[in-house]
């Protein structure tokens, strides 16, 4: 089992597996036949309210990172979260993104994780 992140923006590679959007909105520049998302779980994506606070540089990636899990915690958000568990125990999943530092995005705090067993 492998669990990556990558930029959705990067061309689909033979080895990213199962492809699962994690963004909530879809990525402007990119065609929908072209990504090649298999799963889209936007259920699992930070709410509307985390997004902004954290886009506008109210908080640390560490208070957003808190906050997110927070929100993952929640039933629904926990059973997508445990889909893509699934996902990962059969194969290899790519978690796409359209963020810029993916290293400090929601999509970060999903890789660890869904790391942890």
């Amino acid at each position: 089992m492998s669990v990556r992140v990558r930029r959705i923006y990067e061309p689909p590679d033979p080895d990213d597996g199962v492809r699962v959007l994690v963004d909530r909105l879809w990525p402007r520049g990119v065609a929908k036949d072209a990504a090649h998302v298999d799963e889209w779980p936007k259920g699992l994506t930070p709410s509307s309210e985390l997004r902004r606070w954290y886009h506008a540089g109210e908080g640390s990636y560490e208070d957003f990172a808190r906050r997110y899990e927070a929100e993952l915690a929640a039933p629904a958000a926990a059973e997508l979260l445990d889909g893509v568990r699934q996902l990962a125990d059969e194969g290899d999943v790519t978690l796409l993104t359209a963020s810029k530092s993916p290293d400090r995005s929601h999509a970060a705090v999903l890789l660890r994780l869904l790391g942890q067993r």
